[in-house]
């Protein structure tokens, strides 16, 4: 039977894969239990390292990303998200027109012009109080959330289907990259018919390359000790 696995960090500092077995007919059961290990791990990460982490993660976005202000879409995280606040603080001071999403039964993405134009919009996720809607087809690269990340890129979200919903409407080659732990990097999991892949991971380790080939062409081959 093929295995969901999670990187756990052991007492010493190495790293091992947690085993989750499943198979297409238990995906949602399975997937749930990865999510609630994922929420239940960060729910224990002092305040002290999740602030260090989110800025390692947050300088390896930034350089990635480059010097040449374009247009990003980005996520508004929420309490044991990877932070985007700083990210798209600086963006946005730099030159970057950022988008974040308009979470409604539809996909949309307004500007962010500041954080006093930002409210909690559904489920309490941070969005622009603007009415203007924006197409993602202006993005050139869309930054994403996820629990767990695969070698493939697959993705584990939240279970909402969002951004299973928005991602095609970006233009075609336009990359996807994901923000995640380190011990949230896996060596597979469930994949679906509907599911965007990923092509490049950020973690608080740097950044690193899914797949074969990656669009965005950057990224460092994914780290053989969590193999």
């Amino acid at each position: 039977m093929p295995q969901l696995s999670l990187i756990e960090q052991r007492d010493d500092g190495s790293r091992q894969n947690r085993a989750f077995p499943y198979d297409e007919l238990m995906q949602p059961v399975r997937k749930d239990q990865l999510r609630h290990a994922v929420l239940t791990r960060r729910s224990t990460l002092s305040s002290r390292d999740r602030m260090a982490e989110d800025r390692l993660r947050t300088h390896h976005l930034l350089d990635a990303l480059g010097e040449t202000p374009r247009t990003i879409a980005l996520y508004a995280s929420r309490p044991l998200e990877p932070d985007t606040t700083g990210a798209i603080t600086t963006l946005h001071a730099a030159g970057w027109r950022v988008l974040l999403p308009t979470l409604g039964a539809f996909p949309g993405w307004a500007s962010f012009h500041g954080w006093d134009q930002v409210s909690p919009g559904w489920g309490g996720i941070p969005e622009p109080q603007a009415s203007e809607e924006i197409s993602l087809r202006q993005a050139d690269v869309v930054v994403v959330a996820c629990l767990a990340i695969a070698r493939d890129g697959t993705r584990l979200g939240t279970g909402g289907g969002w951004y299973d919903r928005a991602l095609p409407l970006r233009r075609h080659g336009v990359p996807v990259w994901a923000l995640a732990r380190t011990e949230e990097m896996c060596d597979e999991l469930p994949q679906e018919a509907h599911d965007v892949a990923v092509q490049t991971v950020i973690t608080e380790d740097g950044v690193f390359a899914c797949g074969e080939v990656t669009v965005s062409g950057i990224g460092k081959q994914w780290p053989l000790e969590l193999s």
